[in-house]
């Protein structure tokens, strides 16, 4: 039977997150203050938000994969969802602090940043980018949205240091006059943050509210369906996401004229085809409909 949950590499992932998180904020930080880059700090700033975002999304991973139990018999993966609103906080918290220490800079004279800052920028537009592809991977094997908030932390990051390398680089070319270059880049960074962040929590929310969100899913549950003995069709077919699982409730219709025991052989046998061709299915709740075609008027 396929592995159920890649718990272990998703947490893997997330210390990844964390050492590459607080590595690169330190170099940004020590680089942006002796290198005059107003951009590359507030650069470093996103990034320590992000080692903490970071160590929620593991904290969120380890909690939601804990088993079922008598308090909990759906399991505890909706702390992922919760976990993933609280990484949108940080990330427009980090949009924030970085919109306003963009306009505090722009109205406050201040030296053209170092041309080295340009070589760690492009250092760090390139790791965190092979940072989000690892992150955003891995997020869509486990079907996490806390590592998919992450991953997005990574790209944010690289958003805003590639933002930060363009108004450098105008600052550099074209002199005086345009030290606050790396400064209008990184108010515009801020901006880009705050839309991803929007887009990482709409689905976020709609898997707390149960939303229809997953037609790929319901469309391989009922070809599936359609190839077990006994199974004639598929009615209701509702998907509810619990952190890196999925929880079905499928109506399926059989032939009116069996015995109540052969409908529970079927959906049995309907149950375990589902479960063991979709591991990402956490229970499957089969409801036996009798055929109307059959029954007599």
């Amino acid at each position: 039977m396929p592995e159920k949950l890649p718990n272990k590499k998703a947490e893997k992932t997330a210390y990844l997150s964390i050492a590459g998180n607080a590595a690169l904020a330190l170099v940004k930080g020590i680089t942006g203050y002796f290198g005059n880059s107003y951009a590359l700090i507030a650069d470093a700033i996103e990034s320590s938000a992000d080692v903490f975002s970071s160590i929620m999304v593991l904290f969120g991973i380890k909690y939601a994969n804990r088993p079922p139990d008598e308090n909990h018999p759906y399991g505890h993966g909706r702390a992922e969802p919760l976990i993933t609103f609280l990484v949108v906080g940080f990330l427009v918290a980090s949009a924030t602090i970085i919109a306003y220490e963009s306009i505090e800079n722009i109205r406050t004279p201040h030296l053209a940043p170092e041309p080295y800052t340009l070589i760690v920028l492009a250092g760090v537009i390139i790791l965190k980018e092979v940072f989000y592809r690892i992150v955003n991977n891995q997020s869509k094997k486990s079907h996490s949205s806390s590592l998919k908030a992450d991953a997005w932390h990574h790209r944010s990051d690289a958003i805003t240091s590639l933002m930060a390398f363009i108004g450098i680089s105008i600052a550099l070319i074209f002199g005086p006059g345009y030290e606050t270059a790396d400064d209008w880049a990184a108010l515009l960074a801020s901006g880009i943050i705050l839309f991803n962040a929007y887009l990482i929590l709409r689905p976020a929310l709609g898997e707390i509210m149960d939303e229809q969100l997953y037609d790929d899913l319901v469309e391989k549950i009922r070809t599936l369906s359609a190839t077990v003995e006994g199974v004639r069709n598929t009615e209701k077919c509702f998907v509810r996401k619990t952190g890196m699982t999925y929880h079905v409730d499928l109506h399926a219709i059989v032939d009116a004229q069996i015995t109540v025991a052969e409908g529970h052989h079927i959906s049995h046998l309907l149950k375990d085809k589902l479960m063991h061709e979709l591991p990402e299915l956490a229970d499957v709740l089969v409801h036996i409909e009798p055929d109307d075609y059959n029954l007599e008027v």
